[in-house]
Parts: C-alpha cells; structure tokens; sequence
C-alpha cells in the first residue's frame, strides 16, 4: 500500500477516539462522580504526555523507520483505550490519557513530518481531511451507542479492538513507507511562495527567533479553537443553546465533517492559487465562524457559526506544516523535521491548554462563555497571522 493511502488510513482511525472525547465527557464523569469541568484537569496529563512525545518524534526519526513508528504508536493507542475502558477511577483512566497522549503525539508528529517532505498541498490536506472524515464518523457512531442504551466504556471498547487491528496491520506494512522518492508523490510548486533558499551569507541556517515564534504561537492558538469547539460544542450546544441532545451530537459530527470537506476541497485549491491566499481568507473565516456563534438567537445560529468556523479551520495547520521548509527558506531535512515537530507538539499544547481553560469558564460561568471566548482567540490569530506574514516576506536567513 502506498505511504500517502497509509497516512489516510492511520488519522482516520486515531480520530475516531480522538473526537469523541467531549461527547462522552457527560457520561464519563457521571460514572466517575466528577464535575464537567474535570476535564479541563484531565486534559493537562494527556497534553503534557504528547507535547513530549511529539517533540522526541524528531530525534526518535533519525534511528527509527517511520512505519515502525506509526505501528508502535498505534499499539499504544490501543493500549491507552484499555486501561480507559478498564479503568476502576478516574486516576487510572487519567493514566489512560497520559499513554494516549503519548501514542498520540508521536503518531501526529510522524505523520506530519513524513507529509512535508513527500506530499504537496492536495496530498497533506487530504491526509488531514481523513482526520476530519473520521472525527465525522465517530460523534455519530457514539450517539448512536449512547442512544441504544450501552454505556461509554463500550464505545470505547470497540474503538480499542479497531486500533488493536490496526497496530497488526501497520507492522505487516512498515516497509511500505519507504518506496524510493521516484515513486513518492511529488510536492508541487506553490504559486505565490518565495524561492526556497537565498544564497549563503553570514547567518544562513539559523532560525530567526521572532518569525519561530510566531509560527508557533499561530499553531498552537489556531488548534486550540479547532479542539475547543469539537470538545465543548455539544455542552454548548445543549446546555448554552438548548438544543436537544441526539441534535447536538449530530451538529458536532456535522462540524467534523465540514473540516472533512474543507481539506478535500481547498487542498487543491492550495495547488492552483498558492497556499498563502487560502490561508489569509481561512483565517478570516475563522473569526466568522466565532462570531456568529456569539451572537444571540436560535440555536441554529450556533451551529451555523461551528459550520463556517470548521470549513475555515480545516486547511490551516496542513498548509503551515507543508510551507515550513519555505517559511523559514532552509532546504535542510533536519531543521524540516526539527521545526515540523515543534510544531505539531505547541498545536498539541493549544489543543488541550485552551479548551481546558474553556472548561473551567464553563464550569464557573456557563457553557454560552466558548463562543466570546473562541471569537476573542480567533481575532488574536488573526492578529498573530498578519505578523507571521510580514516576518515570513521580510526575514531571511
């Protein structure tokens, strides 16, 4: 099997967990005798543990084939899901978090770093877009487990099995990851970026620290209000917005889904008009999203505004990972790699610091606080955005 239809294969299924989390959330802490804003906490274990792991990634890649690794971190997906399903306490379900984070991070940062040295915009979109596609699948699997009267332990259960299938099916497939560059996908040209690499000077090589920053920043803001509306959408859904409970849960497949379509179809739209220009209208995009949840209305307002928000955030971080190499203008594999997984490890802070920090103005104001929260994060984006811009044009090195 080809490497791209591997990374397909191997963010579908990760998503599946990986989107469910807050759908659960009510049921979980119900079992557990937790309060909803728990989660905030709990989210702060699973972080940490891939933060580190996403970061080690880059070292762990220069003596580890990438196959062995994508099967390894899978393994330990499947095992994290276990001890969750297993788990007599919330302690021990917490450890579940930590080793899925770890599993997590490394998957993520593997995967990523594979994608900008070997696919073009079309192919890393598509590889996020089955992210999408599976975070679609897995609030409507649930709901529907949920509605039929099985516990959340059960739809963790089945999750478990498909990532254990799938660690198997990943080590009888290792070696295909590593087809000679002839027969890997080319990356194309994007139209509107600067010549990759300036002739050598004193200073060349070194990483200006204001445009890394930047970048980073950008990735971890940009993620963190991509996973605070898939986690507390549905809280905020039905307790902010009043919406019933199996709506809800479809609006947040739906909202998974517009990230499907949004990768699908503006990864070749990246290809023709160049990845800066949907960058600047998704970023834009965002912010629209966020206010139209904010204001007041009918619920289907709401979702209206998590729709538009999902379209937009959908290519954002595939384009900043694939325009890495040109952002910062080095041709250098390791510094591609090093940068990529500093990346993927600060979008794995944001993913879990600001919708644990969402959890805990839930949980002391009330659940309609994510949308003024989530448009006052996007405008900082796009804030940091319009800076990384003009470092991205005017820095060399």
């Amino acid at each position: 099997m080809r490497p791209l239809r591997l990374a397909y294969l191997a963010y579908f299924t990760v998503a599946l967990p990986g989107s469910t989390l807050g759908l659960l959330w009510p049921s979980i802490r119900l079992g557990f005798h937790e309060p909803i804003a728990a989660l905030g906490i709990l989210l702060v274990f699973g972080v940490t543990a891939s933060v580190v792991a996403a970061v080690a990634t880059g070292r762990i890649l220069s003596w580890m084939r990438v196959g062995l690794l994508v099967a390894l971190s899978t393994g330990l997906i499947a095992l994290a899901l276990t001890v969750e399903v297993l788990a007599p306490t919330i302690w021990v379900f917490a450890w579940g978090m930590v080793l899925f984070g770890v599993g997590f991070g490394a998957l993520d940062s593997a995967l990523n770093v594979h994608a900008a040295s070997n696919f073009g915009a079309r192919d890393i979109n598509w590889m996020h877009a089955s992210y999408g596609l599976g975070a679609t699948i897995g609030p409507l699997v649930v709901t529907a487990i949920l509605s039929g009267g099985l516990t959340w332990r059960w739809a963790y259960g089945i999750m478990a099995a498909t990532q254990a299938v799938l660690t198997c099916f990943f080590l009888l497939a290792r070696h295909s990851w590593e087809r000679p560059p002839s027969l890997l996908p080319a990356p194309r040209p994007a139209v509107d970026e600067p010549p990759p690499e300036r002739a050598p000077g004193p200073g060349h090589g070194k990483r200006p620290t204001g445009l890394v920053v930047s970048v980073l920043t950008f990735s971890a803001v940009e993620t963190g209000i991509e996973s605070g509306v898939g986690i507390w959408g549905y809280v905020f859904l039905t307790a902010g917005r009043g919406l019933p409970h199996d709506v809800a849960g479809v609006a947040v497949a739906a909202y998974w889904a517009m990230m499907f379509v949004g990768r699908a179809m503006l990864g070749p739209v990246a290809e023709r008009v160049g990845p800066t220009r949907v960058l600047g209208a998704a970023v834009g995009g965002v912010a629209l999203g966020a206010a139209l949840m904010t204001m007041p209305g009918p619920g289907a307002l709401g979702v209206i505004g998590m729709m538009i928000l999902g379209l937009a955030a959908a290519p954002i971080f595939p384009l900043m990972t694939l325009t890495t190499a040109k952002r910062l203008r080095t041709t250098s594999v390791a510094r591609t790699t090093q940068m990529v997984s500093l990346q993927v490890a600060t979008s794995a802070i944001g993913a879990a610091a600001l919708p644990a920090g969402m959890g805990l103005a839930i949980g002391v104001l009330d659940a309609r606080i994510l949308a003024p929260l989530l448009l006052a994060l996007s405008l900082a984006m796009w804030g940091v955005y319009a800076l990384l811009s003009r470092l991205t044009w005017r820095t060399g090195v």
